[in-house]
């Protein structure tokens, strides 16, 4: 995943997306997930992180929920983060062929150091594990610059409700039609890959985002989740905000 030569400003927030080559999964199961959620807060580090093997992956893991709460589900390190971190991740969602990041550059070069880490971290992960050679995610990573206080809310719920297609296939375009709202709420609410059960007061993986400013718009933790709902059942302005979801 090579750097980007467009430059990213400090205190810019930006929508970025890394998809699998030629639509190919890079999430093929459980094990893949968990190793991504691990590369997203250990790459998000300006010193240098290798992780050699897979058997010493899992160990770092393992030492990470130790010193968190010891559950399997979660990751809580605030007390122990020592990283010097590149970016603020405000949000994220992982798809078995791409990745969504909003991410806030807060070093020089940040977001393209840490886009770096992560493809190259995950992709030398995914190869020893599946036998393989070759890139595992396309050339170079795509994002758009979010501008103002409107984009971020359209781009945090595109970015959250992303899922519902696991479910719906083609919901954005001709809307639910298979399951009630309800039951994709509650879809959502048990979606692990991603930081919006965080975002709604459920501790998944508390200590990989920064949400503070997305609290901040919405006002409190419960009150994010009628704003997915309204997002879904109306979809307001998704025509209009099309180039912000880098669907193309």
């Amino acid at each position: 995943m090579p750097q980007r030569k467009e430059g990213f400003k400090n205190g810019q927030i930006y929508h970025a997306i890394s998809r699998a080559l030629d639509n190919n999964l890079i999430f093929k199961d459980v094990n893949d997930y968990y190793r991504g959620i691990f590369s997203i807060y250990e790459f998000n580090n300006a010193n240098p992180v290798t992780i050699q093997t897979r058997r010493k992956a899992r160990i770092a893991f393992k030492n990470l929920l130790k010193k968190a709460d010891r559950r399997p589900t979660s990751i809580q390190l605030i007390e122990t983060d020592k990283r010097d971190r590149l970016v603020d991740i405000l949000a994220f969602c992982f798809m078995p062929n791409h990745i969504h990041l909003l991410l806030k550059q807060i070093k020089d070069n940040g977001i393209s150091k840490f886009m770096q880490k992560l493809g190259g971290g995950y992709g030398r992960y995914f190869n020893d594990k599946y036998k393989r050679k070759g890139h595992v995610f396309q050339d170079a990573f795509k994002s758009v610059h979010i501008k103002n206080d409107k984009q971020f809310m359209v781009v945090s719920n595109y970015i959250f409700t992303n899922p519902i297609a696991l479910i719906e296939p083609e919901w954005k375009e001709h809307g639910i039609r298979k399951h009630s709202v309800k039951e994709v709420m509650k879809f959502l609410e048990n979606y692990k890959w991603s930081s919006y059960q965080d975002s709604i007061g459920i501790k998944n993986f508390n200590s990989v985002t920064q949400r503070d400013f997305l609290l901040e718009m919405v006002g409190e933790e419960k009150g994010y989740k009628n704003v997915v709902e309204d997002w879904i059942t109306g979809k307001k302005d998704l025509a209009k905000y099309d180039k912000l979801f880098l669907e193309n």
